[in-house]
């Protein structure tokens, strides 16, 4: 039975109730008997409605956790950026970007080639090793994404480019490598099945485009086989 059916239900009670009573039951005795029959049917018909109700209580207060969560994270990071801008703006008016932070250029180095990796007598990897430099020509740590193509420069224009990777921010910052005498990128790609004849001469063009100044830098070499 529905709550409106109870409670047409409960009229009929009250009234009989009525006419069976002295006159002397006054009508805010009735009214308070109403009352609270009616808070007895809508609170049984709740009551059966407990479960669904206290998963709908108990998913809006995990919302709510998690908003005040994610305020509380953009309070941080707003205020980190504020501290930021407050150093920003008193530095000296001479102290440019430009001067800070200059790169220059990018170099794809001799040693690039390709190697047969496990002795197998078939070259299934490429090594691509590039170099960022700035003004002064040191080499650098520059953060940026790296785009690598692989070509085969005496094919059709159609069928020229045998291969291309995007590295992204993340995993480029992972394979900078250094030694003593140079400092680079240290990419590598798996080729196999690529390349089918190494006797013709392959290009590897790549393009760095720096995310501080939002330059891009390109450079290419013939690669030999190893």
């Amino acid at each position: 039975m529905n709550a409106p059916d109870r409670i047409s239900k409960i009229k009929d009670q009250i009234l009989k109730l009525r006419t069976h009573r002295p006159a002397m039951m006054t009508s805010s005795i009735l009214l308070f008997a109403f009352c609270f029959l009616l808070f007895f049917v809508v609170g049984c018909q709740q009551a059966d409605e407990g479960p669904d109700l206290a998963l709908q209580v108990e998913k809006l207060m995990q919302e709510k956790a998690l908003l005040a969560e994610q305020i509380e994270q953009s309070k941080g990071e707003n205020k980190q950026l504020k501290e930021q801008l407050e150093i920003l703006s008193g530095l000296p008016e001479d102290v440019r970007l430009e001067n800070m932070y200059s790169l220059e250029r990018i170099k794809l180095g001799r040693l690039s080639g390709f190697f047969d990796k496990d002795n197998d007598d078939k070259r299934e990897t490429l090594i691509v090793y590039v170099t960022p430099y700035d003004k002064e020509g040191d080499g650098i740590k520059a953060t940026g994404s790296m785009n690598v193509q692989l070509w085969n420069l005496n094919k059709a224009e159609d069928e020229a480019l045998l291969a291309e990777w995007d590295v992204p921010p993340g995993e480029l910052k992972k394979i900078w490598f250094k030694t003593i005498l140079a400092v680079n990128y240290r990419l590598t790609f798996d080729i196999s099945g690529t390349v089918e004849n190494f006797d013709e001469p392959l290009t590897a063009k790549v393009t760095f485009t720096d995310y501080l100044s939002g330059k891009v830098f390109k450079d290419q070499r013939v690669i030999e086989a190893r």
